[in-house]
């Protein structure tokens, strides 16, 4: 089996992205060729969806790491998601994710994400290792997806997976975060691209997901962003983006 290091270190030589504190930078590239987490959150995001083959260097990255073993409890890890598009419905709100005592099979964590009307209600959860934020930022795109576009929720998330497993772009990194330059990982997929329901999908098939990661950022999540690009510009520069989301890490007090 290719080990995850190898994947990622296949791309060194591809410049690394500066990605500047609480400040979205990310491209999007074309589409190459655990009650516990998993079985609550990844049951909504994932369930029954798995190949029955190698994970790929994209879902070990972002499903199997243990994303909070460098957070001390109890913690806080606080997010700031912002919310930009055409059609002027923008804002900006806070993911907060309550990390409490670690067991032997994982720390406990709630969540709250956003607010208001815009809350998305997640559970408690026991025994957790990855970070819960990631999948509620997923779970509320796919919500948005559904009431944009009148789809199915069950077809966005296969979509998603699928992509994750087999179209997944994956590079190294730089990350600004607090003063220091730290090494990450980013990955990038286009779910929509090569989606045999085009047609019904319209603006949205060059929507892009990125996750940016480091395992020296607590919790390991720094950035994650979703773009659905606009009309372009005119000599061959893009428009602004149709909609663009991101969430991003607040420096903790040290």
């Amino acid at each position: 089996m290719k080990s995850l290091k190898a994947s990622i270190s296949g791309h060194a030589a591809r410049p690394a992205h500066e990605v500047a504190d609480a400040k979205p930078q990310y491209s999007c590239h074309p589409a190459h060729r655990p009650l516990k987490l998993a079985a609550l959150l990844c049951a909504v995001m994932m369930a029954g969806l798995l190949h029955a083959q190698e994970i790929s260097p994209a879902e070990k990255i972002l499903f199997q790491a243990d994303h909070l073993q460098n957070v001390a409890a109890p913690q806080a890890l606080r997010y700031r998601y912002l919310r930009k598009d055409q059609a002027g419905t923008g804002f900006s709100d806070q993911v907060v994710v309550d990390v409490g005592a670690r067991g032997n099979d994982g720390a406990s964590a709630s969540v709250r994400f956003l607010s208001g009307e815009r809350q998305l209600v997640l559970p408690a959860v026991e025994g957790v290792h990855g970070n819960p934020a990631l999948l509620g930022f997923l779970e509320r795109d796919i919500v948005e997806m559904k009431r944009l576009t009148g789809g199915s929720a069950n077809y966005f998330r296969k979509r998603i997976r699928i992509a994750f497993a087999e179209a997944a772009s994956v590079e190294p990194v730089a990350i600004s975060y607090r003063g220091q330059s730290l090494q990450g990982t980013k990955v990038s997929i286009q779910p929509y691209l090569n989606d045999p329901m085009q047609e019904k999908m319209r603006a949205y098939v060059g929507k892009c997901y990125v996750f940016i990661l480091g395992d020296g950022i607590p919790g390991a999540v720094y950035q994650l962003a979703s773009v659905v690009p606009g009309e372009p510009a005119g000599g061959g520069k893009a428009g602004p983006a149709l909609i663009e989301e991101t969430m991003t890490l607040e420096a903790s007090p040290r």
